[in-house]
């Protein structure tokens, strides 16, 4: 059994954990426990944050943006002048939440409301006089960056287009949805118009679905109750810490430990809150999304429906809400309306229906195949490949010390002694979209393929820990290939850096992985007392044996391939706030290879493999649509051009789907084409170890 330091393990390192701010309420003033639970935190992050960073003028400035950015994301319903006000406040907010004083966040949300409920009656006076469908003119869609109005004029202006925008997306759906029909058999058809007066919304006019959208609007944020004014206000100071350091009101606490439970039942997501949707943060494995296949990190659910009922419009709920209703109950079929993550635009919305399930164990545990590929010097060989969703373990066995308790480095153990029975040459270890998990796991499997040493190290700011792997014993020791992507993060960047490190295996991947290299605890505010929510701060960062964190610059991998993440805002340099890359004094550790002489042959070969390949070429020109569309800030208003750009949109939505590699469903089984390039990096590799240096360098 191997053994390391226990000090840092109770800490998970786990990635996309919720950020459960929600919407606030005005109309009540704040109760003694608030002011407590306010006081509490604005003394217990500076001492508990690994920056150990007073809660000054500056974060109060930050988190007064922030708070403010979370309110009106896209920069639509304050004016500059209300901004002004806000802003001559902002040196204060520290000293008033010293004090327990929170009432600056409820004067804020009621200049909110008054704002939102004169943009209502101005969108019923544009909705009635109409729009010119045949102007060409663009809206900017990503203004959270954009500056707030400067008067009334600018104000109806950026209205007048935001509500054409909306009213475009609506004409081009029921435009859309219209060609479907009329494309399809007749049976085809009778079917389509089953399916179009189950969906609601979508039966009604433009005019109406936009009205009934921003009236729906105002009545939630007036429904608010008083926990979420709290809840946005203190979760702005935490995230001017770090983005993945929390103030958890009751509610969103106990969906946090909920989520934490494989048992969860529902579909099986991390969710965030942005743009006022339900963002994909995280795919749980196992879960029914995740097996699906369909449903993307980065994708907004914008609306819920429950079986063949009519879909609710969740934008601008609480996420705590959101998540409920998203949850539900066993075997129930759950059908959710989404923007996907690839055009972020919503020029066009996809339907996703799934059947809420238990996460499955076995869905998550890592899992093992033999592949034969013949090699470039023309000899069929057999490789193993190893799939790990994330790093798990049985705590409550692990804690009892049982022999028997089931872990993902026990499993891959197994795995990887019944490959070498088939007399395999190699092994690609698939770690892309794992998330992380057990750190514990990940120091444990990391020790299957190297002679006992260090395997990352831990640091709360003050002090330093290296975690090791004490047995020299090696379980594999063969050529070893490790697929990444922006996905893999946290424990699995640590396994994935220490074995690179080693010079044990080459990386191959995206440009990078996501770069999560913090660690996060959770307290309660003062004693236990669960009436004053919970605190999730980062109080320690990961740092690779050879000294560098996997901070936000991740795992660069030895062998890149093209991807579709890497055209997306995928990774923790995107989110605000992220803590910067540092370093620590490596750890005492030697190189097991030195793969200097091999790399550049390898990448080389790819190089050219990828350039031949038609899968490739196509890929590639995928993902640079993909890019373009990430690219851009506007969209088009004109009727004619945003429905050629929906169809697009229908066209690249297919491709997509052809090009994932889950599911028998897909059209395209078994064209994991990364996974493809991965086995013949390995298979290149495993034929130069053989040759002789001279030959290699002359390779070179």
């Amino acid at each position: 059994m191997r053994s390391f330091s226990r000090r840092f393990l109770p800490a998970l390192a786990v990635l996309g954990l919720a950020a459960v701010a929600g919407p606030l309420w005005a109309l009540s003033e704040p109760a003694p426990k608030t002011s407590d639970a306010a006081k509490i935190l604005v003394g217990t992050l500076p001492r508990t944050h690994i920056n150990h960073q007073p809660c000054d003028d500056q974060i109060a400035t930050n988190a007064l943006r922030a708070f403010l950015d979370s309110l009106d994301y896209d920069h639509s319903l304050f004016l500059a002048s209300d901004i002004e006000v806000f802003q001559a406040q902002a040196t204060n907010l520290d000293d008033r939440l010293r004090s327990g004083n929170v009432d600056f966040a409820y004067k804020v949300y009621s200049v909110l409301l008054e704002r939102l409920s004169n943009r209502v009656e101005y969108v019923d006076l544009l909705l009635t006089n109409g729009f010119d469908m045949t102007a060409k003119e663009t809206y900017q869609w990503k203004r959270k960056d954009a500056p707030w109005p400067a008067n009334e004029d600018e104000w109806n202006e950026l209205w007048r287009k935001k509500i054409k925008n909306q009213y475009a997306t609506k004409l081009v759906a029921d435009t859309l949805a219209e060609e479907d029909k009329a494309a399809n058999t007749n049976a085809a058809a009778e079917t389509a118009n089953e399916e179009e007066e189950s969906v609601g919304d979508a039966r009604l006019s433009p005019e109406a679905a936009v009205r009934k959208g921003f009236k729906q609007y105002l009545t939630v944020l007036n429904d608010y109750e008083p926990a979420w004014v709290l809840e946005r206000y203190l979760t702005a100071f935490t995230h001017s810490y770090d983005p993945h350091s929390d103030y958890l009101s009751p509610n969103n606490a106990e969906d946090f430990d909920i989520s934490m439970k494989l048992s969860l039942v529902g579909i099986g997501a991390m969710l965030s809150s942005e743009d006022g949707a339900a963002k994909i943060e995280r795919l749980i494995p196992g879960g029914p999304a995740e097996r699906d296949g369909r449903l993307k990190p980065g994708d907004k659910i914008i609306a819920v429906a429950q079986g063949d009922d009519a879909p609710v419009s969740i934008l601008h709920w609480p996420l705590s809400k959101a998540v409920r209703i998203i949850r539900g109950e066993k075997s129930t079929k759950v059908v959710l309306t989404v923007i996907p993550s690839s055009d972020p635009t919503g020029a066009i919305t996809k339907k996703i229906d799934l059947v809420r399930d238990e996460v499955k164990l076995e869905e998550q545990a890592a899992k093992g195949e033999v592949q034969e590929l013949q090699g470039s010097d023309g000899i069929m060989r057999k490789f193993g490949v190893i799939r790990l969703p994330e790093f798990y373990a049985d705590i409550s066995g692990r804690r009892l010390n049982r022999n028997s308790l089931r872990s993902s480095s026990r499993d891959v153990e197994k795995l990887l002694a019944n490959l070498q029975t088939n007399n395999i040459s190699g092994i690609v270890l698939d770690l892309r979209n794992n998330g992380g998990g057990l750190l514990a796991e990940a120091v444990e499997m990391t020790g299957l393929f190297i002679k006992s040493g260090p395997v990352v190290q831990v640091s709360d700011g003050l002090d330093t820990e290296v975690l090791s792997d004490d047995d020299p014993d090696m379980v594999y020791d063969g050529p070893l290939v490790v697929l990444v992507n922006r996905e893999t993060a946290s424990a699995s960047e640590i396994l994935a850096g220490a074995l690179q490190d080693y010079g044990r295996a080459i990386v191959v991947g995206d440009t990078k992985t996501h770069g999560k290299g913090t660690v996060q605890s959770m307290a309660s505010l003062k004693n236990g007392d669960p009436s004053l929510g919970t605190l999730k701060v980062t109080t320690a960062s990961f740092y690779r044996i050879a000294g560098g964190s996997t901070q936000v610059k991740g795992v660069i991998p030895d062998i890149v391939t093209p991807s579709i993440l890497d055209s997306m805002e995928v990774g923790e340099e995107y989110l605000p706030n992220a803590l910067t890359w540092s370093t620590v004094f490596p750890a005492l550790y030697r190189r097991m290879a030195n793969l200097d002489s091999i790399l550049p042959v390898l990448k080389q070969q790819s190089q050219e493999r990828q350039g031949t390949d038609p899968q490739f070429t196509a890929y590639r020109s995928l993902v640079e649509q993909l890019g373009e569309r990430q690219k851009a800030r506007e969209i088009s208003l004109n009727f004619s051009e945003r429905l050629q750009l929906a169809r697009s949109e229908k066209e690249l939505q297919k491709l997509l789907q052809k090009t994932d590699a889950k599911g028998e469903k897909k059209e395209a089984k078994n064209q994991d084409i990364i996974l493809n390039e991965a086995l013949n990096i390995l298979s290149d590799f495993t034929i130069l170890q053989q040759k002789p240096t001279d030959v290699l360098t002359a390779e070179k």
